[in-house]
């Protein structure tokens, strides 16, 4: 059977997630990884896609972003994906896939779930077990966010923005926001999204996203096993 084209409206953030073949590891160390922003900056740009945040871990990445064309995300990570696993393979003297086949992604509500998935992103660290704040992980843009310090690499979103007139209160707000943490059926519920690639927010926006794309945007229920 054909796959579904992904979910894809132009303006429209998306939550994307990228994970190594088989869950094995994709960064070996902070070369790799600076590597990989570097990537991520440049064809972002040549894709017309704005970060606004990500987190790095061993084996996968989350991202959010918003492109301004139809197929903007696709093309940004097929060719951050192609090129990044060419110089991993090279580097690491391997061969075969790097990363799984497609990548995963869900359509975000601006008003009501941005700044829920900037907090999921950026606290990826804490519920790993890795660190015990977000401001103690070096590869997300939690320091940028909340703490001031300047990475190219982001854009702002507008919900964001809206957090306070400076970008003093902002950042405090942003801080303060993460320091709540996410709810447990928050991060359940960004999960089911992401993992079955459908439109994560409101009654209103999801009506919204099926009407642009004839397509169906809730989840499913999980299929019950015949008695």
């Amino acid at each position: 059977m054909a796959r579904l084209p992904r979910l894809d409206i132009p303006g429209v953030p998306q939550h994307v997630v990228q994970r190594g073949h088989n869950r094995l590891p994709c960064f070996l160390d902070d070369i790799d990884r600076h590597h990989y922003k570097k990537l991520l900056a440049k064809y972002a740009t040549r894709m017309d896609c704005a970060i606004h945040s990500y987190v790095l871990m061993s084996n996968h990445v989350h991202l959010l972003v918003t492109a301004s064309e139809p197929h903007g995300v696709s093309r940004m990570m097929q060719g951050l994906g192609r090129n990044f696993a060419g110089y991993f393979n090279l580097k690491y003297e391997r061969t075969g896939a790097l990363f799984e086949g497609r990548f995963r992604s869900c359509l975000v509500d601006s008003e009501a779930y941005v700044l829920e998935c900037y907090r999921y992103i950026e606290l990826n660290p804490v519920r790993g077990r890795i660190v015990a704040s977000p401001d103690a992980y070096r590869w997300s843009s939690y320091a940028h966010n909340a703490l001031g310090y300047t990475d190219p690499l982001i854009t702002p979103h507008d919900c964001y923005l809206r957090l306070g007139e400076s970008d003093v209160s902002r950042r405090h707000r942003f801080e303060a926001l993460v320091a709540q943490g996410l709810p447990a059926h928050i991060v359940d519920e960004i999960q089911t999204y992401l993992r079955q690639q459908r439109a994560l927010g409101g009654d209103a926006f999801r009506s919204m996203v099926e009407q642009k794309t004839q397509r169906f945007a809730g989840v499913r229920p999980p299929h019950r096993p015949h008695k």
